[in-house]
């Protein structure tokens, strides 16, 4: 039997609406310690927004983090799954993409994330980006 999405997402990922700072998004990744935060629209996903994006597409670009909103600089583009989609679809997506954390969406709401560290945890938990993936925040 093929393994699910849900069997290997991180569950409940963090949200911030589009009209939110950089600064909301950056604490919430610390507090969180996550690398994302999806961004919503009227509570549904329209978004991703990662910690280089911050930086790059904020910072670098000569914006002020606390009055640049999350809808200005995200990644609108999404490829998502369903939390019943095969893990193999995801590692298909995430190669074919070049992309490293899709969204896990039902009805357009937010239900997981699944990660390239996520599925190395999974699928070759003796690697080299397993260890790094389960290893505690360096904070």
């Amino acid at each position: 039997m093929a393994q699910l999405v849900r069997d290997v997402m991180t569950l409940n990922p963090v949200t911030l609406p589009a009209t939110a700072s950089l600064v909301e998004a950056a604490l919430a990744m610390r507090d969180f310690d996550m690398g994302d935060v999806l961004v919503l629209d009227n509570g549904q996903v329209c978004g991703i927004v990662t910690d280089r994006d911050i930086v790059v597409r904020g910072i670098a670009a000569g914006n002020y983090p606390a009055t640049v909103t999350l809808g200005e600089i995200c990644s609108r583009d999404l490829t998502t799954l369903s939390a019943t989609d095969r893990v193999e679809d995801a590692v298909s997506l995430m190669r074919e993409k070049a992309i490293r954390r899709l969204p896990v969406v039902e009805g357009g709401k937010p239900v997981g994330i699944v990660s390239l560290g996520d599925l190395a945890v999974e699928r070759d938990p003796h690697s080299a980006l397993s260890d790094i993936s389960a290893a505690p925040p360096n904070r």
